[in-house]
């Protein structure tokens, strides 16, 4: 008889990394202004963060690419799209605002995701019935 010779295997386990395959983040905002009565169109508030870019990054802030893909007027809340290299850019220009029109403001990240999908819900909101 021959002796098969049985070589043991250990188990190897890899680890695997995947990096975000989504070139944009998306941001859920809302404005808080202090004079509730101030309102602002789409257009008037995308001027708004980019003299906000522009001020704390200069040219190259406000020539940062990013899009209002929704807002309601009613509520100050926005749905903004950015490249994913940006995100920080852009969100640190919106926590320092600090005023619009010589009065007190503040932009508030609500929601922050690769996926525009997963800014639909909030899951703190869920009511079972």
């Amino acid at each position: 008889m021959k002796q098969v010779e049985e070589k043991e295997e250990a188990s190897v386990y890899q680890r695997v990394v995947l990096k975000n395959a989504s070139p944009y983040h998306y941001l859920k905002v809302r404005l808080v202004l202090e004079d509730e009565s101030t309102r602002l169109s789409a257009v008037e508030l995308k001027y708004f963060i980019i003299t906000g870019l522009k001020s704390l990054y200069g040219e190259v802030g406000a020539a940062l690419n990013f899009d209002v893909l929704k807002y309601d007027e009613d509520t100050l809340t926005a749905f903004l799209r950015v490249y994913s290299r940006s995100l920080v850019k852009l969100w640190s220009s919106l926590t320092l605002l600090g005023s619009y029109q010589n009065k007190a403001c503040a932009f508030r990240v609500l929601q922050v995701s690769p996926f525009l999908l997963a800014l639909t819900g909030n899951s703190r909101d869920l009511q079972l019935d």
